[in-house]
């Protein structure tokens, strides 16, 4: 339950290289020779809100329905720049993060235990913005930007950079809550 994010990679195969499909254990099932497209999984988040806020807001032109959306070469370029941006300008110190909630005395209080966060979250703030939603995970306006922010991240950077070397392939994005 909660957040979870996907980006597939769809990789058209031109009728004339089918054949050299191999689908072990499928090949009654699938006919290598009807098969148009392969769709991989290029990417997996949990609960990275920012990051789903980005797509939210330059992908899906502000419509957060869990569809699946086209993402281009330039949106994910520029994606990747923030990241590097707000990465660049990001200090973990060590300090206590919050790490969900519990009800005392029927009022909502923030489990806080060890762990680190961004220093000075300004720029993060400003171009990732932590974003609320059904259990999307810490979106605290001022405790949000925490290791767990951080990792989101540096995970995507990696996906990302990979996803960009990929030449003859769309990217699509969907998101699941």
């Amino acid at each position: 339950m909660g957040l979870d994010m996907y980006l597939s990679k769809k990789i058209y195969v031109w009728r004339e290289n089918r054949h050299k499909l191999k689908l072990s254990g499928f090949d009654k099932e699938i006919d290598p020779q009807k098969v148009s497209y392969i769709v991989e999984e290029a990417g997996y988040w949990r609960k990275a809100n920012a990051i789903h806020g980005w797509f939210v807001d330059n992908v899906q032109e502000d419509v957060d329905d869990c569809k699946e959306y086209y993402v281009s070469r330039e949106h994910m370029q520029k994606l990747l720049d923030t990241v590097n941006e707000v990465l660049g300008a990001s200090e973990l110190v060590k300090g206590k993060i919050q790490n969900g909630i519990q009800y005392k005395d029927g009022r909502e209080e923030p489990i806080m235990e060890d762990g680190e966060y961004i220093k000075d979250p300004k720029v993060a703030k400003e171009l990732l913005p932590v974003r609320g939603g059904f259990f999307f995970g810490n979106y605290d306006p001022d405790k949000g930007y925490d290791q767990w922010y951080y990792q989101s991240l540096m995970d995507t950077k990696k996906i990302l950079e990979v996803a960009l070397k990929a030449e003859d392939a769309d990217f699509y994005y969907q998101s699941s809550w």
